[in-house]
């Protein structure tokens, strides 16, 4: 039995409105996507498989917001139910290159934005390889885009393309708001698919990226006993410093809610009091080090 036969037959034998479905298991399985209580974004989401397992897998407490430019015929309670009951569901019959479809989404994901977006959008294939590639590619940065704009600090996302050469810089982009990105194929894509999907993780929104140099405060002590200075309010460990050290650092790590950085002058000079200067401002201070 070929591998498009068993999860074709699977499908149809455990409820599932498509193959698609069985990608989304592994990757989560894979990747730690989905969790009761989550609301995740679902686009292209037309004929329902992947709003399915995202479904089961937030549960009662969570929601699935789905979006497509063709119509998707409602779950049943069945089709949407976890071990708690069946998920929260809306979809959206939509363009997400369009304002009004994006303001739709923002205000059903609501102030909180998403814990996840979820793209399995393809093109309409037209044989021509380096074309398709490029269209794919066109897809996943608009769903890159819309995660920018429903995902917090520590939000992830999940899109498909097809292998080829805009890959890396696309690859790149999605790095760079992220703390991770990885490639993931999973079992259940056909043999002879060139499709893989970026998984990133953790969105990062800091002020700061590593490598970036800052004045800052310190106005309180961590449990581990390093100083803690904040960014636009994005918080800073620095060890060896304590409250009310007026320090110039460069940012060693950026994770999702926090940061590490180390102490590269005791006693900058020429800066506002209060003010702390954020990586636009990375230039060596002229007074450093005199």
């Amino acid at each position: 039995m070929t591998g498009k036969d068993e999860f074709y037959n699977r499908a149809k034998q455990e409820g599932y409105r498509s193959r698609a479905a069985y990608k989304l298991q592994q990757l989560d399985e894979e990747c730690g996507l989905l969790s009761q209580g989550d609301i995740a974004v679902d686009l292209g989401a037309a004929p329902g498989g992947w709003l399915q397992v995202a479904a089961q897998r937030v549960g009662a407490s969570g929601k699935v917001v789905g979006i497509d430019l063709q119509s998707v015929r409602d779950l049943s309670a069945d089709e949407a139910g976890s071990g708690d009951g069946a998920a929260h569901i809306e979809t959206v019959r939509g363009d997400m290159t369009e304002a009004d479809t994006r303001e739709r989404v923002a205000d059903l994901v609501g102030e909180g934005g998403a814990d996840v977006v979820l793209s399995d959008m393809a093109p309409n294939m037209t044989g021509e390889y380096d074309l398709d590639h490029a269209r794919s590619v066109h897809l996943a940065r608009q769903a890159f885009e819309t995660a920018l704009t429903v995902l917090p600090a520590g939000g992830d996302l999940v899109v498909k393309v097809f292998d080829g050469r805009d890959l890396d810089d696309l690859r790149e982009a999605i790095d760079a708001e992220f703390e991770y990105v990885r490639d993931v194929r999973p079992r259940a894509s056909r043999d002879s698919s060139s499709e893989l999907y970026l998984v990133a993780k953790n969105r990062i929104t800091a002020p700061v990226r590593g490598g970036d140099e800052a004045v800052v405060e310190v106005t309180d002590v961590g449990a581990e006993g390093d100083g803690i200075a904040r960014v636009d309010g994005y918080t800073l460990f620095v060890p060896d410093t304590v409250v009310g050290d007026r320090v110039r650092v460069r940012v060693d790590e950026v994770k999702p809610r926090f940061g590490f950085a180390e102490v590269i002058d005791h006693g900058p000079e020429g800066t506002d009091d209060g003010a702390a200067e954020t990586a636009d401002a990375a230039a060596p201070d002229p007074d450093a080090g005199e």
